[in-house]
């Protein structure tokens, strides 16, 4: 290999098409499995095995933060979460580019955080190569319970998103947003 030439996971990391099929990619979404599966059937009386293993699995996890389980990832490492954050069953968060969860944010139920994108031309998502983009939801931001955010957003500080609305685009920090695709309907 070109010495210049990058590893898929390189080109993963730098947002660049890669894919996924790696064998070193492989390897770490299998490390993300186990240790998320080791999440999802630990004892709820056992705080402190399952803060080890959220320490373990993610890129960060907030003092004072808790993820109730059932939780899905791609990779942990690429999602971060701050201090004093709320996460309700059944969180997807498809961290191939990076997930940023600011401090005192509350997530509802069954929130699907998505970073990959794929190809729209058939040939080229036959050929298996895919991107992503990062996905940042400010401090203090409400996400209601079935709400899905797509690549490439920013949630801006203090801003509530409905149940079930599909974030497409970024929204301003201090705004209620609702609908697929969610607008902003109101400034708080």
């Amino acid at each position: 290999m070109d010495s210049h030439e990058r590893t898929q996971r390189e080109r993963m990391l730098a947002g660049e098409p890669y894919l996924a099929g790696d064998p070193l990619l492989t390897r770490e979404r299998l490390r993300a499995a186990e240790l998320t599966k080791a999440y999802n059937d630990s004892p709820p009386g056992d705080p402190a095995a399952r803060r080890r293993l959220l320490d373990e699995l993610l890129g960060s996890f907030g003092e004072g933060s808790e993820l109730r389980p059932p939780f899905y990832c791609d990779y942990g490492h690429q999602t971060y979460i701050g201090t004093n954050v709320f996460v309700n069953f059944g969180l997807v968060a498809l961290d191939v580019a990076t997930i940023r969860i600011g401090d005192d944010v509350q997530i509802g139920p069954y929130v699907q955080l998505l970073t990959p994108t794929h190809p729209l031309a058939p040939e080229e998502r036959r050929s298996k190569w895919e991107a992503a983009k990062p996905i940042v939801v400010e401090e203090n931001v409400w996400l209601g319970g079935g709400a899905i955010v797509c690549p490439g957003v920013t949630i801006g500080a203090g801003t509530v998103v409905g149940a079930g609305a599909v974030v497409v685009r970024d929204l301003p920090p201090r705004a209620l947003a609702v609908g697929a695709p969610a607008r902003v309907v109101r400034q708080i």
